[in-house]
């Protein structure tokens, strides 16, 4: 070998060694700043009747947080409050408000804010985790789908954070105290076959919360996107299951209630609050799901090969017996593989 073969290849190595150092410091310097905690400050919590947005609570109310909770169904709320004060998590029902409401009216989202503010004074913490999940094949995707998603994950999301932001730039705290955690979704970076309308409602929260980031990091509020692979949350009673729906909510439920594949609630909500107090811009969930990310990103037909061949041979074809979705006129036909509400405050 000559030497000024290995004197190349010796560069070679040194040169990528740096790159990666580099890569690596650029993302300590803006993707992880010193923690930072606070007692009392105010967080609103979306969909935080219930799984992962009950969890987050909890574990935000355990750093000594003032919670506001919004949610659709009152009883749920009233029901996590107690569980919260029973479980010590909070330390007197002072220290936490609930509001019914429905998000997806913007007039109620702005309700939400106005009552945590008349309440506390001001908004520390904004999180946008309300959300629905849609499921089912694209033929049996009703347009009706679509907006569902959109309206719950997406513009919920826009409609509290438009809201707010006025109270939060506007507000007298030490710069960086200020958040807003948008809870996406690997579904926010990868297609995922037969969850077509939630797919294109989290790619668009992503989108929002990413460029919301880059608008509001020198403003003194930090933006941390929140992208989680699957979870344990018993999400199944807040999805909706079309085509074959059994079997739709067969492959679903087995995913999202697998230990080596989901994440439990309590793990994800202690992920994202330490992302949040170190300043995060964002986090993923779960190795799957970082790795899928990554994947997607580096090689995006290869993962879109895989993703159409889970769809072929994994998942279930459109009902045989159901007609397509009324506004679907054409459906391709294959062989078979297996034979408004009213804000409520207290």
């Amino acid at each position: 070998m000559k030497k000024s073969t290995v004197v190349l290849g010796s560069a070679a190595v040194i040169t990528g060694a740096a790159g990666i150092a580099a890569v690596v410091a650029v993302r300590a310097l803006f993707s992880r700043r010193p923690r930072r905690t606070r007692l009392g400050q105010i967080v609103v919590i979306t969909g935080g009747s219930r799984g992962l947005g009950l969890a987050l609570a909890e574990r935000f109310g355990r750093a000594g947080a003032k919670l506001v909770l919004a949610a659709r169904n009152h009883d749920e709320l009233a029901r996590a409050r107690q569980t919260l004060l029973e479980r010590n998590a909070i330390q007197s029902s002072e220290d936490i408000q609930i509001v019914s409401c429905d998000l997806t009216d913007a007039a109620q989202a702005t309700t939400l804010i106005e009552h945590a503010v008349e309440h506390f004074g001001r908004i520390d913490i904004l999180i946008n985790n309300a959300g629905i999940i849609e499921v089912g094949p694209v033929e049996d995707q009703p347009l009706a789908a679509y907006r569902r998603a959109m309206a719950t994950n997406f513009f919920a999301a826009l409609y509290t954070t438009h809201a707010a932001l006025p109270h939060m730039l506007n507000s007298n705290r030490d710069e960086g105290d200020a958040a807003i955690v948008n809870i996406s979704s690997i579904g926010g970076k990868i297609a995922v076959p037969h969850m077509l309308p939630y797919t294109a409602s989290k790619f668009a929260l992503t989108g929002f919360s990413e460029g919301l980031h880059a608008e509001l990091r020198h403003k003194g509020i930090r933006v941390t996107t929140v992208c989680p692979g699957l979870m344990r949350t018993g999400g199944e009673s807040n999805a909706h299951f079309i085509g074959q729906s059994k079997k739709e909510k067969r492959w679903f439920v087995l995913a999202a209630k697998t230990p080596v594949i989901a994440a439990s609630v309590n793990y994800a909500a202690n992920r994202i609050y330490d992302a949040v107090a170190a300043g995060r811009t964002e986090i993923t969930i779960t190795p799957q799901a970082w790795l899928a990310a990554r994947a997607a990103a580096i090689a995006p037909g290869a993962t879109q090969y895989i993703t159409s061949l889970a769809n072929h041979f994994l998942l279930p074809n459109p009902s045989p017996t159901d007609p397509p979705a009324i506004d679907f006129t054409l459906r391709v036909s294959t062989p078979s593989r297996d034979e408004n509400l009213n804000p409520q405050l207290s």
